[in-house]
């Protein structure tokens, strides 16, 4: 996909990255409204209280459609968490997800972190396969019933 911008995150992006995360895991992996609820939570806290120096986000966006975001926010002063990985199943397998990823762990690399940590799930396969790839490494997994669904929760975490 060519001419593909990567450009920080807006509050306008919140009913789009509420709404394609909610849709999506529901088609995916049969997530119930809780899921995107969450996602509201995590962006409202993001767009009223980040500080930019050491969080930020991204929306990848072609031709002024949204294709993907990728969030980089403060666990503590040596940890960087990374949040709401998203991309539309069009933009899959292209590149622009390791785009993201790099954009997200470079930034936390110049923020001053030691490290990144993110949790996803087992059934993230292409995700878990590009964290593995990138140097990412499983902390470990467990069973959990979450968003109305049982799911494997998998923690990962990488060196900056």
């Amino acid at each position: 996909m060519k001419d593909v911008q990567i450009r920080p995150f807006y509050a306008s992006d919140v009913p789009w990255l509420v709404e394609r995360h909610g849709t999506l895991y529901a088609q995916a992996e049969g997530f119930d409204a809780s899921f995107g609820t969450l996602v509201g939570q995590i962006l409202d806290d993001f767009a009223s209280g980040h500080d930019p120096t050491c969080e930020r986000g991204w929306i990848a966006e072609h031709e002024g459609q949204r294709l993907g975001s990728i969030f980089c926010v403060k666990l503590d002063e040596q940890t960087a968490k990374l949040r709401l990985f998203l991309l539309v199943p069009e933009a899959r397998g292209q590149g622009l997800g390791k785009r993201l990823l790099d954009a997200c762990t470079g930034f936390a690399r110049g923020a001053g972190y030691a490290e990144m940590q993110l949790w996803t799930h087992e059934s993230h396969r292409e995700a878990c396969a590009l964290y593995r790839a990138n140097g990412w490494h499983l902390l470990g997994s467990k069973p959990v019933h979450s968003f109305g669904v049982n799911l494997v929760e998998q923690s990962w975490k990488i060196r900056l």
